[in-house]
Parts: structure tokens; sequence; C-alpha cells
């Protein structure tokens, strides 16, 4: 039908027939001779016979396999003259090797990235190294160098053990169980700047170190001996009663669970590697390898599984050098974040890690601020070494909304927010307390960890710690102690929680950073308040919740306490702010203080079978009510500081090097590519 319209319609079409012809056809006239001439008519006709299509993609093979010989050609080039040159060059000696400094040294050396050889582990010294090429291995430098077995820590353990035989514990006769919202806090639920860079930071490498930059090793003193015997002692009691659980039930010898992670356990790692505390550091590891599961069916709290969890795995990593605790942490970090699914991007408070849900609490749609803006510096520094910026992207938007928001005084922020509206809730209500304390805390250490780039971080917190001396501060009588109140409407209350007294050691930070000197002036006179906290106290240990007197009255003394809030949890902020006056002033008493609660903790907290638990009443030396727990922060944080207050290694965790998270982590500062 076709042929026969386009007869009709003008000449007809001109069909072209391929014909093969056979050897003998093709011989032709004048037959084949195989001659060269021949040869090349013969190919030339067979390339022109060929379709242009088919002449083009040959011609593509033909180019391409010329570019792959040509850079197969270069690469053999260089490797051979690298191993030509290691050859001609072994006979250098060390001097004749030039020597790199960098001019911005990294932080800390790169952890490294081969496998491990999970056999063996980092030796846990407490030494700084002599000289490279036998570089000890431990926390002050965190070299990272392949395990060595010595018997460098057997006489430390030896030391230890006599230490506990002088250590007497008194006997423990009550338990009463204790009800955790926040941090260990007894709440009853409430019914009525620019980022540094969108691109992730890489991971520091190790710098090369002069011999003449080394500085002898700082020996292990009696005070942090004792130290690492009341940790031995706690730890004996948790791996015997409580091993991978959550938290040590010591008189009762068992345990209890809150998210049935290990979180004694995780919390503890870092600690027992800068106690220099290596056959335990080994066990813990080895059950972290192998038992630690986070596909479980289980809700936990995203603000206590980041800092505690997170942070614990992330600073182990930083200091160990080994990538499994890496792993586990990315493995958390992606289980957390379905938190972030809501319609404000304020995370909710609970996360599934198992389904991958996550939800408010059942009483309200609110997530205290402290919650949500007190998991920045562990995301940030997740995104940092794994190059995934969703991380850090999430806890950004999180601190760049809490920033526009109203509902603020002078800087302070109510202790709620809604994760639905992205509103403040429960306005007219500012405290350093529970539920608000770490947010003012995490906007100075967010600047510092970021290398001080982001200044709507450094705003909030210069602007808050001046709302803190507008509204918050008054004297006690009779001995005029300066202290952190809280204000509800309007009104003034002579109330402070024992968590507030992180207070001194963040404003020595930031003043120890460059920041205005009477913030230092400040933490001098709030840590000797929060030292008081314990001293007023009839067994010298530090009650919940203390109200102030404001005016004189004949047998009272500054502090007063309500029997709701008499009870101890083990807590470490007094002791941290301790760690960092003594670190920025070098003032012994700040040593000697700390001394008088690790004392006190041995005296009416120790259990003889080991642990240490919380009690009921500080007021009470001879029943002080214990309640059988021994929270995981007394082991990640309280002993954690004790030990670093009681060194003069300023090395040891160096404070412009490392940034510590509120549950005690530490994490590395981060500096330019």
């Amino acid at each position: 039908m076709y042929s026969g319209a386009a007869s009709a319609a003008g000449p007809p079409r001109r069909d072209f027939i391929s014909v093969s012809l056979g050897p003998e056809e093709a011989v032709g006239v004048s037959g084949y001779n195989n001659s060269k001439a021949w040869r090349r008519r013969s190919c030339w006709r067979k390339w022109k016979q060929l379709s242009r299509l088919q002449r083009s993609v040959i011609l593509f093979l033909f180019a391409f396999l010329a570019v792959c010989g040509v850079i197969s050609y270069a690469s053999m080039g260089e490797a051979w003259k690298s191993i030509t040159n290691k050859s001609f060059g072994d006979h250098r000696t060390e001097q004749e090797i030039p020597r790199l400094k960098l001019a911005n040294p990294a932080v800390l050396p790169a952890p490294q990235k081969a496998d491990v050889n999970h056999g063996d582990y980092p030796e846990l010294s407490l030494q700084k190294p002599p000289r490279p090429p036998h570089v000890h291995r431990g926390p002050f430098n965190l070299q990272i160098k392949a395990p060595r077995r010595d018997m460098r820590l057997k006489t430390r353990h030896d030391t230890v053990r006599a230490v506990e035989e002088l250590v007497e514990a008194d006997k423990v006769e009550k338990t009463e169980k204790s009800v955790i919202s926040w941090r260990g806090a007894v709440i009853e639920p409430d019914q009525n700047t620019e980022p540094p860079s969108s691109k992730i930071m890489e991971p520091e490498k190790p710098s090369s170190v002069e011999a003449e930059d080394q500085k002898e090793p700082v020996p292990i003193n009696e005070r942090q001996l004792a130290v690492i015997e009341a940790f031995r002692h706690a730890w004996k009691g948790y791996k015997n009663f409580a091993w991978g659980h959550d938290e040590l039930k010591p008189l009762s010898k068992s345990y209890s669970e809150w998210f049935g992670l290990g979180l004694t356990l995780i919390d503890a790692l870092d600690t027992l590697w800068i106690l220099g505390l290596k056959e335990e550091f080994e066990e813990a590891r080895k059950w972290v390898a192998n038992d630690l599961v986070f596909d479980k069916n289980v809700d936990v709290n995203l603000f206590e599984s980041t800092i505690r969890i997170l942070g614990g795995l992330l600073s182990t990593y930083h200091l160990s050098g080994d990538s499994l605790f890496l792993e586990k942490a990315k493995d958390i970090g992606n289980r957390l974040m379905p938190a972030f699914k809501t319609p404000s991007k304020i995370p909710y408070s609970d996360v599934n890690i198992g389904r991958g849900t996550a939800h408010p609490p059942r009483w309200t749609s609110d997530s205290t601020v402290a919650e949500v803006t007190s998991i920045q510096l562990e995301f940030r520094e997740l995104s940092r070494l794994t190059g995934d910026e969703k991380f850090q992207k999430a806890v950004d938007e999180v601190m760049k909304h809490v920033h526009t928001l109203s509902g603020k005084n002078d800087g302070l922020v109510p202790m709620f927010i809604n994760t639905n509206s992205g509103q403040f809730t429960h306005l007219g209500v500012y405290t350093l307390g529970a539920r608000a304390d770490s947010y003012y805390e995490y906007l100075l250490k967010q600047w510092i960890q970021g290398g001080k780039k982001e200044n709507e971080l450094l705003e909030d917190y210069m602007r808050a710690i001046e709302g803190v001396k507008k509204h918050l501060l008054q004297r006690s009588e009779p001995k005029k102690l300066t202290f952190v109140g809280e204000l509800a409407h309007g009104h003034f209350s002579a109330k402070m929680d024992h968590l507030v007294c992180f207070l001194p050691g963040t404003l020595a930070l930031g003043a120890h950073n460059g920041l205005a000197a009477d913030h230092m002036k400040l933490a001098e006179t709030l840590i000797e308040t929060c030292y008081q906290m314990y001293a007023q106290v009839e067994t010298g240990l530090s009650p919940e919740i203390v109200h102030f007197n404001l005016h004189a009255q004949k047998g009272h003394k500054d502090v007063e306490i309500k029997p709701a809030d008499r009870h101890n949890l083990l807590r470490p902020e007094t002791v941290e702010s301790l760690f960092y006056m003594y670190r920025f002033t070098g003032d012994k008493k700040y040593q000697d203080w700390g001394w008088e609660i690790l004392q006190n903790f041995n005296r009416y907290t120790r259990v003889p079978t080991g642990g240490y638990t919380s009690i009921n009443n500080v007021q009470n030396p001879s029943n002080p009510e214990p309640r059988d727990k021994m929270e995981s922060f007394f082991l990640g944080e309280t002993l954690k500081y004790m030990f670093l207050l009681f060194s003069d290694d300023i090395d040891l965790i160096n404070l412009d090097k490392y940034i510590f998270n509120t549950e005690a982590h530490p994490l590395p500062i981060w500096v330019p590519a």
C-alpha cells in the first residue's frame, strides 16, 4: 500500500542490494596475489562497507583503549618511582630526613581506620610519651600505636589493692526505690549564629611532636589512687551483680533496667581508659563487641541516650582509637534520628530504636528545653566523623529555631517547648536547674567546639548570663553566699538545685576562652556556695535541692533543707566545677574540698560488698537511709572528675583540646582542616 502511493506521487524509489561475493568471484580479473597493496585495498574496501555507526563505535573503542593505556603507564611509573626512591633512600639517617611540624597542629591524633587486632588492646598508660618511635599508649597524649603488653600497670594495680585494704566501709541498712525522670531527679509530670560550615570537617591527622615539646610524666598521687580504688570497688559491685545491665542495686545485689543497654558500662568506658584500668577496659570492650545490640523493641529517652551512650562511645573512640566504638556510635545515632520527624523539627523526647518510631511523653506533647538543646555536641561530632551531614543539620536546626523564639527573659528560657508548634510553653518560669540547665552549658560548649565561629550561640550565652545576674542572683544570710535562685511569674524563689552547680565550671571555662573577666569572679563566689551546700550538712554531702535564707535568723544556717529534698544521688556537678576551677586557677583549696567530698562518699554511701548507693537523708549520719541504687553517672562523671581534679597534669584531657559533654565525655575541639 505504501509503495503504490509512492509510485503515484513521483519517480520510483531506488532500492540498494548488498551482494557478498565468494572467494572465486572476489578474485576477479586480476586475481589475488597477496601483495601489500592488494591487502590495503581490500581492508579499505571492507572499512568503507561498514555503516557510519559501526565505524564510530570502533573508533571510540580504540580511543578508549589508548586512554586506559596512558593512565596505566602513569600509575605504574609512579609506583616504580616510589619503590626505587625507597630502595635508594633507606640508607639516610634520621637527621638527614627533614622533620615537618604543622603550623596549626591537630587537636588529637587521628583515630586508626584499619581493623584492630581485638586480641590485644591499647595499653592504658597514664604517662606522657618520652620520644618516638617508642611511644607508650595512654590517655595523656592519646597516641595510637600497635598494642603492647608490659607490666606498667601491675605496680599501679598492686598499689590500688593496698589502698583498698585501708578504706573502711560503713554499714548501710535501709533501702528505698527512687523514681527517675530528669538525670536521676524525682520530677512529677506537669499536667497543666551561623555554623562554621555546611561541609563536615575531616578528622584531624596526627602532628609530629618534637622531643623538646615532651614533658616528664606526671606520677599518680595518693588522692588519685584513692579515686582508682573507689572506682574499682564500684566496678566490682557492678560486675558481680549487674553486668551488662543499666544500673547496680548494691544492697540487694541486683540491678535495675531503664533502657536495657548497659548504661553504666558504656558511661564508664572512657573513665576506665583515663584511670588506666586496662583489664577492666578489655572486659567492657568485649561486652560492647559481643553483647551490645541496639536492634531492640525498646523506648529510650533521646537526651539521656545521646549524652550517655552516643557521647560515651564517641569519647571512647577518640581516646582508644578503636573503630568498634565509632561503628556502635553510628548505629545508635541513626536509630535516634526518627525523633526529629516532627512538624516543628523540635525532637520528640522518646524513640523506639528497634521500630524506628518516636513520640512525646504520654502526658504531654512538650519536650523539655534542656533535652532538645543538649544533644548538639554529640550529633555534630558524629557528622564530623562520618561525613554524614544529617546529624548536625538536625540539631543545628533546633538551635537556630530556639534562637529566634519569643518568650525569653533577658536570655533566660522557659523549661518546655512544644513539638508541634515549636513554641515555648509554661511561660514565665525560669531556672538553671532541672529541665533547663544544660541549655546554657551547651551554648558555650558548642561555640568552643566549633572553633568560636558561631556568633549566635555566643550571643545567646552572654545574654543569658546577664539575665542570671539580673534576675536570679541573690545573697544568703548569715554568710552572704551568692546563689542562683528561680523566677516564677515575677516571684523570686531562693531554691537552688544541686544541678545548678555546673554553672561555676561553665563560667570559668568561658573566661578561660576569652569571655568577660567578671565571669571568673562570679564562678569563684558560686563554687564557694556549692561547697557550702556540702559543708553545712551533717553528713558533708549535699542534698538534691536547698533553700537559702534571705534574712538572718538566730541559730539558722544559710542552707535550709526540706524533707522531700534531702536525698543525694552521687551527683557530679560540684566536683565538675571544682575540677575546672582548679585547672584554671591552681588553687589547692578546690582539691581539698573535693577530697572532703570523696571521703564522705566513702563514709556514707559505700557498700561493703561492692558499689556505692544514693541515700535518702543527708542530715542523718547514723542512718542516711540508702536507696539501693548506683546511678551510672557516678562512674561516668563523679569519679572521673574526681580523678582529673586531683591531677596536676593539664594534658590529662587538655581543656584547650577537648570539650566535655554534659555527661563528662570528652570530645575534640574542631580545628580548621
